[in-house]
């Protein structure tokens, strides 16, 4: 269940920060007190760093993290397939896999948005695992560009890569190299979690840029 708990407050956490944020940023913390495990600890650190920050100031901050560096995308395909036509078909097998598992996301946001991904995951648990971990060269570069740029939410990913199975690569690039390479080569029910469904906010610069 922590890891499920995990997942889905890294969702909302990563989620663009409009003028709901400091409700949804009660509810995770709420969420996260009795759940005990390192990745808690460190998103828990990251509510703290955020905590009295405007939406509007954060807003801005999530901007110039996420839309103004390739090195720091949410949009994990970007990271393996680039704007290459390539691209498409593996947006469309994501489609395909939330379907298949009874899971719709919103039409107005790309599927390879990692909150999305996230939200899937810890509904999910077994598919939602393997979805991940296929993109976990993506996962590992998006942390080592936010690690890079200082960012609180390094920690978030951080809690992430730590639910997946194995070690992630050392270095940004041995993550390189595995996002080159590519991935290494059953229905599911969902999960009743203690948070809201992800709102994605429809014209959020960050989705129109990346999508660009």
């Amino acid at each position: 269940m922590s890891r499920a708990v995990v997942r889905q407050a890294a969702s909302l956490l990563l989620g663009y920060p409009d003028l709901d944020w400091p409700r949804r940023l009660h509810t995770v913390r709420t969420a996260l007190e009795p759940v005990p495990g390192t990745g808690i600890r460190l998103l828990e650190r990251f509510c703290e760093q955020v905590g009295d920050t405007d939406p509007l100031a954060l807003a801005a901050r999530y901007v110039a993290t996420f839309d103004r560096s390739r090195r720091r995308c949410l949009y994990l395909t970007y990271y393996t397939d680039g704007d290459t036509r390539r691209r498409g078909p593996t947006l469309a097998g994501l489609k395909a896999l939330y379907r298949e598992h009874g899971w719709r996301p919103p039409e107005d946001e790309l599927p390879d948005f990692l909150p999305l991904m996230l939200e899937f995951a810890a509904r999910v648990p077994d598919a939602g695992t393997r979805l991940l971990a296929e993109h976990r060269a993506a996962l590992e570069l998006l942390r080592f560009g936010l690690t890079a740029h200082r960012s609180p939410y390094a920690d978030v990913v951080q809690a992430v890569c730590d639910t997946l199975p194995g070690t992630g690569p050392a270095t940004r690039e041995a993550a390189l190299r595995l996002a080159r390479t590519g991935p290494p080569a059953e229905s599911v029910g969902l999960v009743p979690l203690p948070f809201p469904r992800l709102r994605p906010v429809p014209d959020a610069p960050h989705a129109q840029e990346a999508a660009r």
